[in-house]
């Protein structure tokens, strides 16, 4: 058998090119070895409104952005000046006038009546055989009167119907030191009355919120010395803010 024997000549250059592959193997690569992939740098784009230094960053190979924040700005999305933990400061502006303080709101009103009123009844000249109910509020909050008066003449058992033409548009309202007024119709001026009689004593009731519901303290003014005279056709008005709408009827 022959045996092939490698030429001494030749033996460096084998031994140069195996270790060459060595190297390049242990390089994991086939030949030479790569240099590390450089990072590649992006600036990062600035959120609309800011106007201060913009924020800085890059993006490596693997995806990941680092982003630094290179200043304060001064536009909405910026942080709160002077290190402030951004909390808002309310105003709380001034309170109206509410309705708890209006003396006049129908809330606070109360009802006229005998306990907060001076009432007087005296007869007029014109028209023939009226008087007037003239009723003063003496008290210190707005108050009502409603309806219209209630009266007794002595010790009668029953009580006047009152004219619906004389009816208000609106409640009767008197303030303090303000008065409210009612007629009445003694008697019939042609003499078609029956019953006619004279009363020395009167007494003026008054109307809660709702029709002939209790209104309160009643009132007794003083009748003129001789009384008064009336019969069948007695008849009241409505109360009235001005005395001549009392009057005219």
């Amino acid at each position: 058998m022959r045996i092939r024997r490698t030429n001494p000549l030749f033996a460096p250059a084998i031994a140069a090119v195996a270790a060459l592959s060595l190297t390049a193997c242990q390089d994991g690569t086939d030949t030479k070895t790569e240099g590390a992939s450089t990072p590649v740098s992006s600036a990062v784009t600035p959120q609309p409104g800011n106007t201060g230094a913009a924020a800085t960053g890059t993006t490596t190979d693997s995806g990941t952005s680092t982003v630094t924040d290179t200043g304060s700005g001064t536009g909405s999305h910026a942080k709160p000046a002077g290190g402030t933990s951004g909390k808002q400061t309310s105003v709380t502006a001034p309170q109206g006038k509410g309705k708890d303080t209006d003396p006049n709101a129908p809330e606070n009103r109360v009802l006229c009546n005998g306990s907060n009123t001076k009432v007087t009844a005296k007869p007029v000249p014109r028209p023939l055989n009226h008087m007037l109910i003239t009723v003063t509020n003496t008290g210190s909050k707005v108050c009502d009167l409603t309806y219209h008066p209630v009266l007794r003449f002595e010790e009668m058992q029953w009580a006047p119907q009152a004219a619906e033409e004389t009816r208000p548009q609106a409640v009767t309202t008197l303030s303090p030191g303000e008065s409210g007024y009612a007629g009445v119709l003694l008697a019939a001026a042609d003499g078609s009355g029956e019953g006619g009689m004279t009363a020395k004593k009167l007494t003026v009731g008054f109307q809660g919120r709702t029709p002939n519901s209790d209104g309160g303290a009643v009132a007794k003014p003083s009748l003129p010395a001789g009384g008064v005279y009336y019969d069948s056709s007695l008849q009241v008005t409505y109360w009235q803010q001005d005395m001549a709408d009392a009057l005219e009827w």
